[in-house]
């Protein structure tokens, strides 16, 4: 069969691979056109687009960068139609993804979303529209499936965590080494590292016995954080070894987003860090109807983990959670026996890649209706 996948971040770009490789096994004879990066390339699809091209952060980079949006719907609807693939996979990137569903559907092509859009914390008005233009929707969150039931009536597939079976793979080739490592995880995109970087690393003085390191994000040039680490002796930049450094790592300075579930299955200790541009973050406060900022804290629907949002990002407040975390052996016992049920939690789902690709042949091998 003939498969159109769309992934528009790094994070796409592996969970998108690993659907891939999945795929080949379910379907020997496929052939897949792909929006993505180097990960689902390697995999065996053809890339088109890759998401270094695609990544606008906020509403204000959003309104700055409409016309080079617009240019790759256009692009994207006329290489789909030429395609014809026998079914549109769409891999997160909800505001380009939707957008694609709703004209896919029209075009009586078949579409199933992995990763479903976050329409729990904010504009869950989309979900009716959803609802018609998506044919199989693939969650990988415990609690996204009873949401979409109670709430809109949707029959949903959770198939797991995409995480778990990436994360399981990674430690089974790699021996944990305790080092004293502070690891930061500042984002992927220029503007948030921009925004987070430079409070993460000011609490490096603080603490002089660590090393901290910094991950730099595909995609990035190493030379875009030299300005950021000031000639810092205790401060340096690793490049493709993200889960290297978390496992070796004591504790670790993380941005909002995937990052800081990814952190926690490796039971690494951790402060959520979240600054954004002032108009974009006085927006998505009036618009976001969460409790928490991170993955963690809203699977558990608890404060698991620190957050520091916005305003109360600063060195004094960094420091004072890292030294928590360092220091107070009854606050890490606590963490780490939420941690463990976080893992089990998710893992109960199974392998997410497998069970998506095993879903999605089901569906393809429906009678028409």
């Amino acid at each position: 069969m003939k498969y159109y996948i769309i992934a528009g971040e790094a994070s796409g770009d592996l969970h998108g691979s690993n659907l891939i490789k999945q795929l080949a096994i379910q379907d020997p004879n496929y052939s897949i056109r792909c929006w993505g990066g180097n990960l689902m390339e390697a995999a065996g699809g053809k890339l088109v687009k890759h998401y270094r091209d695609l990544a606008f952060m906020g509403f204000a980079e959003v309104i700055k960068n409409l016309p080079t949006i617009l240019s790759n719907l256009r692009f994207c609807k006329t290489d789909i139609l030429q395609y014809k693939p026998d079914v549109l996979i769409l891999i997160d990137y909800p505001g380009f993804n939707l957008r694609i569903a709703e004209w896919a559907k029209q075009q009586g092509f078949k579409v199933v979303y992995y990763i479903a859009p976050q329409v729990w914390a904010w504009k869950a008005n989309r979900v009716k529209k959803m609802r018609q233009n998506i044919d199989l929707m693939l969650c990988i969150l415990p609690f996204e499936k009873t949401y979409f039931k109670s709430e809109w009536d949707w029959e949903v597939s959770y198939v797991g965590h995409p995480l778990i079976e990436v994360i399981e793979d990674f430690k089974a080739s790699n021996q944990l080494s305790k080092k004293p490592i502070i690891a930061l995880l500042p984002g992927s995109r220029k503007q948030e590292i921009a925004k987070k970087l430079p409070i993460m690393l000011s609490v490096a003085p603080h603490f002089p016995n660590y090393e901290f390191v910094v991950a730099q994000a595909p995609g990035q040039e190493a030379d875009f954080y030299t300005p950021f680490l000031n000639g810092q002796s205790n401060v340096k930049i690793v490049k493709d070894s993200t889960y290297k450094l978390l496992l070796e790592s004591s504790a670790a300075l993380v941005t909002s987003g995937t990052a800081t579930l990814e952190t926690a299955l490796f039971g690494v200790p951790e402060v959520v860090c979240y600054k954004g541009s002032n108009i974009s973050y006085q927006i998505a406060k009036r618009l976001v109807k969460i409790k928490f900022i991170s993955l963690v804290n809203l699977i558990m629907d608890k404060e698991i983990v620190k957050e520091l949002i916005q305003d109360a990002l600063t060195t004094e407040h960094l420091i004072q959670a890292l030294h928590q975390l360092l220091t107070n052996p009854q606050h890490l016992t606590q963490l780490k026996e939420a941690y463990a049920t976080l893992y089990e939690r998710l893992a109960a789902g199974g392998h997410a890649s497998e069970n998506a690709a095993k879903e999605i042949m089901v569906f393809l091998n429906q009678p028409s209706t």
